[in-house]
């Protein structure tokens, strides 16, 4: 009886924990790595990142990319302010250090294996109320 009312109290504690979480704290959650953290393997860096920021993990399939964006949060929070495109979306006016995670081979199902890109890009975000709830892509500085 213990044990599962042990399980119900952290199953509830989990579902509390993510109604919490606004939009754009989902955003920082899943796209802000600032300063850039180090793993002792360089190579599972997208790994790492997507499982202990809850992206990827137990009964979540792989998701086909992810971009980390290596800039303080205001930054990109700047970016809303600027006029967006006619997709109605806002970009950086400088370029960023950012990581783009490319999930290798077709299988969606765990273990996820990624291939990361380190990249100095512009960075395309959706806002909602002066703050960025979706990262829709980089791109190069025109040349």
């Amino acid at each position: 009886m213990a044990s599962w009312v042990l399980c119900v109290t952290l199953v509830l504690a989990a579902l509390a924990g993510a109604l919490g979480e606004t939009r754009y704290d989902k955003f920082l959650r899943q796209h802000v790595d600032y300063p850039r953290t180090s793993t002792l393997a360089t190579h599972r860096y997208c790994e790492t990142m997507l499982a202990r920021r809850r992206v990827t993990g137990s009964g979540r399939p792989c998701k086909p990319s992810n971009t980390f964006v290596h800039a303080p949060a205001a930054q990109l929070v700047a970016a809303c302010y600027q006029a967006p495109g006619s997709d109605g979306m806002h970009s950086t006016p400088s370029t960023m250090s950012v990581t783009a995670c490319r999930l290798r081979g077709g299988n969606t199902q765990p273990p996820c294996n990624y291939r990361a890109r380190q990249m100095q890009q512009h960075v395309r975000v959706a806002c909602r109320d002066g703050l960025p709830v979706h990262l829709a892509g980089t791109f190069a500085a025109p040349q």
